[in-house]
């Protein structure tokens, strides 16, 4: 029997699992980490995919593609606050579609999203020790028919037959295992890198039901990081009459300090962020 694997492909970072013995398995990267952060990067024809894309983000700022989920399915119109918070261009494509350029390459946000996957499958087929044609992918809740549709194709551009797309809260239950000993009406809420979504999942004999969801899709971490960003760049405009926005590079240093940052904020009351020579004069922030 054929292995299925599950793939959780998430704003910021993306995950996958299979079944083994009964219970779900998360599979380590051929880097070794349990999650992949979900990055592309164009460097001189290389594609990059991870951890690797992620590391040269600071040198190659227009060429790295991140929170492409933030844009799957969606019009190019309905853009217009991913377009000044991140570093790559996007663009209107067929239908209106938003679609992201490189060098003066279209890629679809189904091709970049398939990147992604086609990495998960690689590292599950090198984990498993066998070729991986199927797979159940989680989205959020609050998906439209579109934006469930575009993950599908993706899926299917990496190679992959989706044969399931499945609530991310409902994941969250079945992970938590609801299914085996609840009945009645709960509550899951979901912070993740590009919204923050509450919804209410009736279970009843094993039969999950999302009775109601309600999100935010401007109110994860990619939006917390977004405000400490802010904040330093009107400091570092105000004190050094210097405005960083214009240059990319420094831009990218900026947020991925600002990631940092919120990170130690998450068991810490304060947190420094130190970028020395970020501007030419020299200036530091």
């Amino acid at each position: 029997m054929e292995r299925i694997i599950g793939i959780d492909l998430g704003t910021t970072n993306s995950a996958v699992a299979v079944m083994e013995a009964g219970d779900a398995k998360v599979i380590p990267s051929t880097e070794g980490t349990n999650l992949t952060p979900s990055v592309v990067a164009f460097k001189d024809g290389e594609r990059l995919v991870g951890v690797t894309a992620r590391r040269q983000a600071v040198l190659n700022p227009t060429g790295t593609i991140f929170s492409i989920k933030r844009l799957v399915g969606r019009r190019y119109a309905e853009t217009d606050r991913e377009q000044k918070m991140l570093s790559y261009k996007i663009a209107a494509g067929r239908n209106d579609t938003a679609t992201v350029e490189i060098d003066g390459q279209s890629y679809t946000t189904e091709e970049i999203s398939s990147m992604i996957i086609q990495k998960l499958k690689g590292d599950a087929e090198a984990y498993l020790g066998e070729e991986i044609k199927q797979a159940v992918i989680t989205v959020p809740a609050y998906f439209d028919n579109s934006q469930r549709t575009a993950t599908k194709n993706a899926g299917e551009i990496a190679g992959i037959d989706v044969m399931r797309i499945i609530n991310e809260p409902t994941a969250a239950a079945l992970a938590y295992g609801l299914d085996k000993n609840k009945e009645g009406l709960i509550l899951v809420w979901d912070l993740g890198g590009g919204t923050f979504d509450v919804s209410i999942l009736d279970i009843s004999g094993g039969v999950f039901e999302v009775k109601a969801t309600k999100g935010d899709t401007h109110l994860g971490g990619d939006d917390w990081d977004q405000r400490i960003i802010d904040h330093c760049i009107e400091e570092f405009r105000r004190t050094e009459d210097c405005n960083l926005r214009e240059d990319a590079e420094a831009m990218q240093r900026v947020r991925e300090a600002a990631e940092k940052a919120k990170m130690e904020l998450s068991t810490m009351m304060e947190a420094e962020i130190n970028l020395p020579y970020i501007a030419t004069g020299p200036k530091h922030l």
